[in-house]
């Protein structure tokens, strides 16, 4: 089977980082061209903004969006519009309104849109809900902490309203604990630190119903120094064992197990979405988006010391 065109949106961190060389591994996909401002790849032909390859797409049915969320909904509305597929980095837009009308959108065009959860993709993460399935949870507390500058640094733009603050690292938890839970899990309470004179949280203490009564809690930090903490604290009446990494590794006590090596998460994103173009089908999951949606409705709110980069 043919690999199939694709057009990449963004050039920044994440997209060299993981969007790049997915698609030049990827026997699905292949580079075909660039929308972004002010970068390019080099060998690829490159467009300065949306407009402008929607006016010479070739045979690009398909267009991965890694911009930051702000211009994402503009840039996603035109591509349906033009008749395209499309992929969403997360969060797959800066609010739920606009998701529910991305979703409407590809529906009425005929086209797949699909809302990447990429962590999802953690060879550890299928393993931690079949461990649970069957089992009663007893406590699960999720322990998040990054260091913005490793991770976006000299990125202004994380900290203006209308994107997450500390949960842009936290939604990957919140996609993984809806997807280990099937769902049964709600916020009801946060508390978030603002950074004096910027408008995004850097941390946040959360607490979340559960259907079983179960105790579940979670702590974000992006003022963290070292090595970043992706952990999941899992507690049932069968077992206790920790999902390690962010979904990609599981310690029962003994060390973590085995779970044949790192995932390649962005290659497994890729895949997906050729299997769902493939098969004209869409997968939009809202429910982590919702549960930080849920957290900046439910925040106490308390000013922190200045962040300067």
């Amino acid at each position: 089977m043919s690999s199939m065109p694709i057009a990449l949106a963004g050039i920044g961190k994440i997209a060299r980082d993981e969007h790049i060389p997915a698609l030049n591994d990827s026997p699905d996909w292949h580079l075909a061209a660039t929308i972004s401002r002010n970068a390019e790849v080099e060998g690829v032909r490159a467009h300065e903004d949306m407009d402008a390859f929607l006016a010479d797409p070739g045979d690009i049915r398909t267009v991965s969006l890694a911009l930051p969320p702000a211009p994402r909904f503009a840039y996603a509305k035109k591509a349906i519009a033009a008749g395209l597929n499309v992929m969403l980095e997360k969060p797959p837009a800066t609010t739920l309104g606009e998701c529910r009308i991305l979703q409407d959108m590809a529906r009425d065009a005929g086209v797949t849109l699909y809302a990447s959860w990429h962590s999802r993709m953690g060879a550890a993460v299928e393993e931690a809900a079949r461990r649970l399935r069957g089992a009663a949870l007893r406590r699960l507390h999720v322990d998040w902490r990054e260091d913005v500058r490793q991770f976006h640094p000299d990125q202004d733009w994380v900290w203006e309203a209308g994107n997450l603050g500390v949960f842009d690292p936290g939604i990957n938890a919140f996609s993984i604990l809806v997807a280990i839970l099937d769902g049964r899990v709600h916020l009801t309470r946060a508390e978030m630190v603002v950074p004096d004179g910027r408008e995004t949280p850097i941390s946040a203490d959360l607490e979340f119903g559960h259907g079983d009564g179960a105790r579940v809690s979670a702590r974000l930090d992006w003022g963290h120094k070292g090595a970043p903490v992706w952990n999941m604290e899992i507690e049932t009446d069968r077992e206790s064992f920790v999902l390690t990494r962010s979904g990609t590794g599981i310690d029962d006590g003994q060390g973590e197990i085995d779970l044949g090596g790192e995932t390649a998460e962005y290659a497994l994103v890729y895949a997906r979405l050729a299997e769902l173009v493939r098969g004209s089908g869409s997968d939009t999951d809202l429910r982590p988006l919702e549960m930080a949606a849920d957290a900046f409705l439910l925040a106490s709110r308390s000013i922190g010391p200045p962040f300067e980069w």
